[in-house]
């Protein structure tokens, strides 16, 4: 996420399903008299976990399972702002399951079936709590499916700011980071839990329905057209996203991938919007000479005219920016390319193991639009890092980037001494082991998770030196480090 252009510019429910008890043969049926399910009935079923275990974000995600692929599919209305909804989520239980929680927030559940089975649900405040009429065990593959309606609305959250559904003057949108997914669809709202999605959203004809991946195909019945998409690669929930309304979409093909744009017609034509989303495959072909080649089926981007975001958002090859980063006098505003398109690799490809490892995602992106500037005959990055350094009184001082705690989450430091991190790694072990480490680290982590210990041990292992001091004192550590040798 490329911060604000402004500032850029300047269990009761779950422990009664569980206590109810599901001791059945498992997904695969069978009753209790059945010889091929004496040992699954003598297994002891529990409750799935209403939290994935991250310490900022306790009740993100759930416990239990993982989740392999969603089919989701979406009308939306934008007349009466009504989204109706039907998921297909297949998954696999890692736990002897006698319930099983999903996040979900606000719109109304119609239906819920396990294995084709009807289930059992109760809603808990932004969960969902199913319970199969047949325990699920560990090891098992099973399939939810949940239909749904209502009227879909963003998530409040005090020290983080809206995520999730909007109602816009021409169509709607979802977007938002640390979560977002769970106010369109029932979700595993977490990165630990990756998925390959296939996305379907039906809207009035005339307006477009941007999302994920790869196009595939559009169709219509009636006064309605389907737009629909697919994510072949592993992706983190909040990085999904729809974009409903009038926009001047443009459709080519690069590298043998397609890449797909949208700028809101709203917008004038041919503007600095148009312009600038037409670099993108430019600007990461300049990336990928730096980190590796780029990991996903397919390009594009979304400039939105929407004055409630302010932000820019690496949605997984699709990144969604505000217009504002495109009007700022005297900017070359690629730059915001540069940050989002960076996070295909490291954020979407390479996924945070917990929310404190975000350094990870936006130190990286920051040091990319370094990268870019110099490329592009600005200044260098050795330039960038000095300037940066040399200011002692920044606020950057005072949070440690790899532990910024919850409220810190989207902070200067995580960002920008995110950043000076990395060229201080590289000022370090040299520009050749610098260059290997971050191309190394993009592969050996692609479609994964990772957390900032094993991005050491990993910079340590490649360039040969001992590496801690450096680390500790520049991720951990409050107060200015000093200049590294």
């Amino acid at each position: 996420m490329a911060r604000p252009a402004r500032l850029l510019a300047g269990a009761v429910v779950a422990a009664v399903l569980a206590t109810s008890g599901c001791t059945g043969g498992g997904s695969n049926g069978g009753t209790a008299s059945d010889p091929r399910t004496a040992a699954a009935t003598s297994r002891s079923y529990h409750a799935g976990a209403a939290g994935i275990g991250d310490p900022y974000f306790p009740t993100y995600g759930n416990g239990g399972y993982d989740v392999g692929h969603y089919l989701v599919k979406v009308r939306y209305d934008p007349a009466t702002n009504r989204l109706t909804g039907d998921v297909t989520i297949s998954a696999r239980a890692t736990e002897n399951l006698s319930s099983m929680d999903l996040d979900f927030a606000g719109l109304t559940v119609r239906s819920a079936r396990i294995n084709g089975a009807v289930a059992a649900y109760a809603r808990k405040q932004n969960e969902l709590v199913l319970r199969p009429s047949a325990g699920l065990t560990a090891g098992a593959d099973f399939t939810v499916k949940v239909a749904y309606d209502g009227v879909p609305a963003p998530l409040n959250s005090s020290d983080l700011g809206k995520g999730g559904f909007l109602h816009t003057a021409d169509g709607g949108l979802a977007l938002g980071e640390p979560e977002s997914a769970s106010t369109w669809f029932p979700v595993n709202d977490h990165p630990l839990d990756k998925a390959t999605y296939a996305i379907e959203i039906t809207v009035p004809d005339g307006l477009a329905a941007i999302s994920n991946g790869v196009p595939a195909g559009q169709t219509r019945a009636g006064r309605w057209t389907t737009w629909r998409w697919s994510e072949g690669a592993p992706m983190a929930s909040y990085l999904a996203t729809v974009v409903i309304g009038h926009y001047r979409v443009k459709t080519s093909e690069h590298a043998g991938k397609p890449v797909v744009t949208a700028v809101a017609a709203s917008l004038p034509a041919g503007g600095p919007e148009d312009r600038t989303i037409a670099r993108t495959t430019e600007v990461a072909d300049f990336l990928a000479t730096q980190f590796g080649p780029y990991p996903f089926d397919a390009y594009g981007g979304v400039v939105l005219n929407e004055e409630r975001i302010r932000y820019a958002l690496e949605t997984q090859s699709r990144p969604v920016y505000s217009d504002a980063f495109f009007s700022a006098p005297g900017r070359d505003a690629s730059w915001v390319l540069a940050h989002e398109l960076a996070h295909q690799w490291f954020g979407n490809s390479v996924s945070v193991h917990h929310w404190r490892d975000i350094w990870l995602n936006e130190g990286f992106a920051s040091y990319a639009e370094w990268l870019w500037e110099e490329h592009t005959g600005g200044r260098s990055v050795r330039q960038a890092f000095e300037e940066e350094y040399a200011n002692t009184s920044s606020e950057v001082w005072q949070v440690p980037p790899a532990a910024p705690g919850r409220q810190a989450l989207f902070s200067a430091s995580v960002y920008r001494r995110g950043a000076m991190t990395l060229q201080a790694l590289r000022m370090t072990v040299g520009d050749d082991a610098f260059f290997r480490i971050l191309r190394g680290w993009a592969a050996m982590k692609r479609d994964a998770n990772a957390t900032t210990a094993e991005f050491i041990v990993f910079a340590e292992k490649i360039s040969g030196r001992s590496l801690r001091k450096l680390f500790d004192a520049w991720l951990y550590a409050t107060g200015r480090p000093p200049p590294p040798r």
